[in-house]
């Protein structure tokens, strides 16, 4: 059960001796939607939920997001994230475009000496 993304009311319930045995046992696993620590020990919560490969962990709380903050998995779990500003990642392309103002100097290369850039008229 904890090889499959199951959609539904199910939790897995797993023993084990450490935190660190947790960590491995949650992320051996080929998906990571979601992760969720119960702890009384908030600095374990913490260390714990960023630990695990997950694209949203939750401590102590029950699956209740904030629809402006980004959702999705990592791993078989989804690419990228939707919801919020993050969600227009995913639908564009950037590119950067640089413009001089002016007439910038332009170094030549070889004579150790700048030259500055031709105008319209004289190229």
């Amino acid at each position: 059960m904890a090889q499959e993304e199951i959609f539904g009311p199910v939790m897995a319930v797993m023993s084990f001796t450490s935190e660190e045995e947790a960590i491995r046992l949650a992320n051996d696993v080929k998906y990571g939607l979601a992760a969720y620590v119960w702890t009384n020990d908030m600095k374990r919560g913490h260390r714990v939920s960023q630990a695990i490969e997950s694209g949203m962990a939750w401590v102590n709380s029950p699956n209740v997001r904030d629809l402006r903050i980004p959702f999705g998995g990592t791993k078989y779990s989804g690419i990228g994230r939707e919801g919020g500003h993050y969600g227009f990642d995913f639908y564009t392309e950037v590119q950067v475009v640089h413009v001089a103002v002016g007439d910038p100097p332009i170094p030549a290369f070889g004579k150790g000496e700048k030259q500055t850039a031709l105008s319209a008229e004289q190229a």
